[in-house]
């Protein structure tokens, strides 16, 4: 736990990066698995995450960032970009309760009360709650990455200052069922920036625990 809690204060949101510096591939597999296992209301894991590699890619998206993160899209070594399922409905469900009767080996039937569970929350809310209730599922992965990164000492930058139409349009996620709802780079900190002598700031234990 302690070596946990060191890498969290290790990490910060990196602001300008080296890049001549790339994450290998064997450490992006393993973002890519804490991603996976990260936790999801349901299991259902509304949401896709592109993975670019590509420079020419990364400065293409780029175009579509908003101030510093500009630098941040081109020097990077990989960004996440984190895409919500939209339309959810029950093809989403029948595709996952599936995977559950393949992965566990159990008849489909018998899954049918929590099949049904799923389907009726979906129906029960609006197209855009659902869009809403995804990307805070989104976010729950994003904070996986970031913390397994962290423990890695790859440093990330989460980022909502782009424009998703953009980053849509550019990576053509609308033809897939998919919007952009938040972005994280990866890579190794340059020398130069400033913000990683920076302390952490947050608040004190008194202001924001409330035990009881």
């Amino acid at each position: 736990m302690n070596n946990y809690l060191e890498s969290l204060k290790w990490r910060y949101a990196t602001k300008k990066y080296d890049s001549q510096k790339k994450v290998s591939d064997k450490d992006i597999e393993n973002l890519k698995s804490a991603i996976q296992l990260s936790v999801s209301s349901g299991g259902l894991q509304p949401y896709r995450v592109v993975v670019v590699k590509s420079q020419e890619m990364k400065e293409k998206l780029a175009e579509a960032a908003f101030g510093n993160n500009q630098n941040v899209f081109k020097d990077c070594s990989h960004l996440f970009i984190f895409a919500n399922e939209i339309n959810l409905g029950d093809n989403h469900v029948d595709k996952y309760m599936q995977n559950i009767s393949e992965t566990r080996n159990v008849e489909r039937e018998s899954l049918a009360d929590f099949e049904n569970m799923i389907k009726g929350s979906l129906k029960n809310r609006s197209e855009e709650e659902n869009s809403h209730w995804a990307g805070k599922q989104s976010y729950i992965a994003l904070g996986s990455l970031i913390t397994a990164a962290a423990v890695a000492k790859i440093d990330t930058t989460p980022m909502e200052g782009f424009d998703p139409k953009g980053v849509d349009s550019i990576l053509e996620l609308d033809k897939k069922g998919l919007a952009s709802a938040a972005i994280v780079a990866a890579g190794y900190r340059h020398s130069d920036d400033d913000f990683q002598s920076y302390a952490k700031v947050r608040k004190p234990e008194e202001e924001l625990f409330i035990t009881i």
